[in-house]
């Protein structure tokens, strides 16, 4: 499987191709603030609505759910019928759930709402990645997932302050509706901008397909399994978080049971001569594998440094919802500069620009932790932890994008929403697991100590997971440089 199949039928780059980024940064752009708005929001719906500890766990873990399980599936989808009508249902999905979101009288009907939404971003976010991969080539691809990477900075630096203000201005009781109707004028943009600009057809014609032919390639059986076994891995450590029922560990063995069931499924599919969900051959090629096991490994640590400050400002410190979030703020800024320096320079440069960002990102890490126990011990202010969390946010910019642009170089076109879709799966599976695991390391420390000392220590577990990336970094970097005298 080599980088030149994905010729092979590709739309050739034209003047439309920036006119299309455009929408899908827009899209981006709703579809991360949707989901970082919410985290400073919990207290406000818990009291507004009247929730239950357990309700409002559900509103976080609603949208992780659908949008993890339907990744794949709906990157695969795009593959077969055309990624420009899934990207549009799904933005249509996704702005309307927010609207349902905003009007919500009830925990019940918020949940259903974030379902929703989660599925609306699950289908749209994998086109996303297939599109840049169809309309752009060489130098500009790198470029254009720089930009779709500054997007996601500023998106999730945005949205924590953004829910705080939105808070500060509207009230406890109903602040937290504007987190969702704010999604509906972003969402109207981005449809309308897609219908005028993406290239025609959206839907993709038949050629001579019947429907069962193309539900064949679809490969359901595929989806549902693979579907399953993510739900199964997700849910223990969503709900973890709930403190609900030990029984939940018991879906662990039976998602890897199911995930071992599905790929032996789609070896069986293909050996039948027909296109499996996922062709399994991706994963022999070297720049896929190591690129995804890294960026599944990043994610399982950094997400939670997120998590970890919001509680550190809020509840260790007495800071309000909107002070919380303007402590991210430099982070984001960094993070999208870094990001389009990287996309620029990623194709020349190659690992080494991921290497340095995740050297970035320990040492951002470090300061905020020395910033931690300078302000514990009255030497220091928290405040200092805009300037340290800026080297994260250098570093964030120079993995991301950067990585997904060399991994995503030798799969081929017709896989490319799947792909990206298996991507982004293990980045919510590392996502769901690290926030569990890492704010249990916290709470577990807490009690015997104090805040600074409970966020130390769940810093420091981050710090240890970026090392088992860097590691998986450098050694595709060797092995990069190794063929590269190879064949020289």
């Amino acid at each position: 499987m080599r980088s030149g199949h994905e010729a092979r039928g590709a739309a050739e780059p034209g003047p439309d191709r920036w006119r299309v980024l455009a929408v899908l940064l827009v899209a981006v752009f709703m579809s991360l603030v949707g989901v970082s708005i919410v985290n400073v929001g919990l207290p406000s719906i818990q009291q507004g609505l009247g929730a239950s500890q357990a309700q409002i766990q559900w509103v976080l873990s609603g949208y992780a759910l659908t949008f993890g399980v339907v990744l794949v599936a709906a990157g695969r989808a795009g593959d077969i019928f055309g990624r420009g009508f899934l990207f549009i249902l799904g933005v249509v999905i996704f702005t309307l759930a927010s609207l349902a979101a905003g009007f919500a009288g009830d925990p019940v009907v918020l949940t259903v709402a974030r379902f929703v939404q989660g599925l609306g971003s699950g289908l749209l976010n994998p086109q996303g990645v297939g599109m840049i991969q169809q309309y752009f080539r060489g130098p500009e691809r790198g470029r254009a997932f720089g930009m779709f990477g500054s997007m996601v900075g500023i998106s999730v630096g945005v949205g924590p302050l953004l829910g705080g203000l939105l808070i500060h201005l509207g009230g406890t009781a109903d602040g937290w509706r504007w987190m969702f109707f704010v999604n509906v004028p972003v969402g109207l943009l981005a449809l309308a901008l897609a219908l005028a600009w993406f290239p025609r057809p959206l839907l993709k014609p038949p050629r001579g397909r019947t429907a069962g032919k193309a539900l064949s390639e679809l490969d359901p059986v595929g989806a549902l399994l693979l579907g399953l076994a993510v739900l199964a891995l997700l849910l223990p450590f969503i709900e973890a978080r709930a403190a609900v029922s030990a029984w939940w560990w018991a879906l662990l063995p039976v998602g890897a049971a199911l995930l071992l069931v599905w790929v032996r499924w789609e070896r069986r599919y293909k050996a039948g001569g027909h296109s499996p969900m996922v062709d399994l051959a991706i994963f022999r090629v070297r720049s896929f594998s190591s690129g995804s096991t890294l960026i599944g490994l990043y994610f399982l640590g950094v997400t939670s440094v997120w998590v970890l400050l919001a509680l550190y400002m809020q509840q260790g410190l007495g800071h309000t919802a909107l002070e919380s979030g303007l402590i991210g703020l430099p982070n984001a800024l960094a993070s999208a500069l870094a990001a389009n320096w990287a996309g620029r320079h990623v194709l020349r440069l190659g690992r080494k620009v991921v290497v340095g960002g995740m050297l970035s990102v320990l040492l951002g890490l470090a300061l905020s932790v020395l910033v931690i126990e300078l302000q514990d011990h009255g030497i220091g202010s928290e405040w200092w932890l805009l300037a340290t969390l800026a080297f994260v946010g250098l570093g964030q910019g120079a993995v991301v994008s950067p990585n997904q642009t060399l991994t995503l170089a030798e799969v081929p076109l017709e896989y490319a929403g799947s792909s990206g879709g298996i991507m982004q799966t293990g980045q919510r599976i590392g996502t769901s697991i690290g926030i569990a695991v890492i704010t249990a390391v916290s709470f577990t420390v807490l009690p015997r100590s104090d805040w600074a000392q409970a966020i130390t220590a769940g810093f420091g577990l981050i710090g240890l997971i970026i090392l088992c990336a860097l590691a998986v970094g450098v050694v595709d970097l060797r092995h990069r440089r190794r063929d590269s005298t190879g064949t020289a």
